[in-house]
């Protein structure tokens, strides 16, 4: 990379030597030629001279500066350099400032500067290090192209780099651009917008690609191999008057949690949460209802027994009744008890010999 100027910048009492190199690619940019429709030949600039109508050659092309009346005063490169300016040949700093007080419109086109010699790193690596802990860019002057002009220089990783400024007064005032009458916004519309911001999410490389190039080099190409373009299908952009602005701003966050895919999770976290919800509404109403259910069954069973109750109690022989048969009951009771237990030995004793009789058969078979 050839660099385009030398100059020196002055920093107090220090002087620094660089070279700048253009920062930006203009070439890489979409450009168009003019051409004749009829038969695509080209349409070219002629230089040609006013006062004779003949092609002019480049090397016969010079300076001339235009007064108000009018009248040209021709000017060469020795009246340039014979300017009393202390800029033709040294970037001046006049003041260091932070970035954010320099408006953006008056920045320019980009220059990278490199230390122009062994002599000129030390200085420069001073410079760049002194901006970049102070936080501040430099601003002067320098004539560049036979013109003077504002300048910023600001550390950026390694090296400095430098920004033509325009002057103050080439910035047109706002007069005429802002509403004729006062536009009110309401609080909760800037809180939806500041959502709508947030949605929008960090930088990617993708978004920074020139699409547009592209896709202007597939016409191009689908023309010369005689064939149809063919272009990857995308969302076309909304269109129409925005009528309702708290809807609008509402489906656009919508819209750009879709494209990273952010509503689909957030939907179906809301969709297993309401699930949860209602399950635990579920199972708290059977919960509710079992215990309702068994003390019904319970209060029946104990209506029931005690109706029994009272039917026996009904049947029952008188006190003295009771008290003449108590012998007879207590012998009779005494037989059926010996009956019972003799009863309940037999059912063991049966018990045992048929699990024996499963414990054989089990041998018997794995034999």
């Amino acid at each position: 990379m050839r660099p385009t100027a030398k100059f020196s910048i002055s920093f107090g009492l220090v002087t620094i030597p660089v070279a700048a190199y253009n920062a930006t690619d203009t070439a890489a940019s979409v450009g168009f030629v003019r051409i004749h429709t009829e038969d695509g030949g080209r349409v070219r600039n002629q230089p040609v001279c006013s006062l004779e109508g003949t092609e002019v050659a480049a090397d016969e092309i010079g300076r001339g500066y235009r007064t108000e009346d009018e009248a040209i005063v021709p000017l060469s490169d020795a009246d340039l350099d014979a300017l009393p300016l202390p800029t033709a040949r040294t970037l001046t700093i006049l003041a260091f400032v932070a970035g954010g007080d320099i408006d953006p419109l008056q920045i320019g086109k980009g220059y990278y500067l490199g230390a122009d010699g062994p002599a000129a790193a030390k200085p420069y690596a001073l410079l760049r290090d002194a901006m970049e802990r102070h936080r501040r860019v430099g601003l002067g002057k320098i004539a560049l192209h036979g013109r003077e002009t504002l300048a910023m220089i600001r550390p950026v990783q390694d090296m400095l780099v430098m920004q033509v400024l325009l002057w103050p007064h080439q910035i047109r005032p706002m007069t005429g651009v802002l509403p004729d009458r006062e536009v009110k916004v309401a609080a909760n519309e800037v809180r939806a917008a500041e959502t709508l911001m947030d949605s929008f999410g960090e930088l990617s490389e993708e978004d920074v690609h020139d699409h547009y190039r592209e896709a202007l080099e597939e016409i191009v190409a689908a023309k010369l191999a005689h064939r149809e373009p063919e272009f990857e299908a995308g969302e076309e952009a909304p269109a129409g008057q925005v009528m309702d602005l708290m809807a609008a701003l509402q489906d656009s966050v919508r819209a750009a949690k879709r494209a990273r895919g952010e509503l689909d999770e957030e939907t179906a976290e809301k969709a297993g949460a309401g699930g949860t919800r209602t399950s635990g509404r579920t199972t708290t109403r059977t919960a509710k209802k079992a215990p309702t259910k068994a003390a019904k069954e319970t209060a029946g069973a104990t209506t029931r027994t005690a109706a029994k109750a009272a039917a026996k109690a009904a049947k029952k022989p008188t006190a003295k009744a009771t008290a003449g048969a108590s012998k007879s009951g207590s012998t009779d009771g005494k037989k059926a008890a010996a009956k019972r237990g003799g009863t309940t030995k037999t059912a063991g004793a049966a018990r045992k010999s048929a699990a024996a009789e499963r414990t054989a058969g089990r041998g018997r078979k794995a034999g």
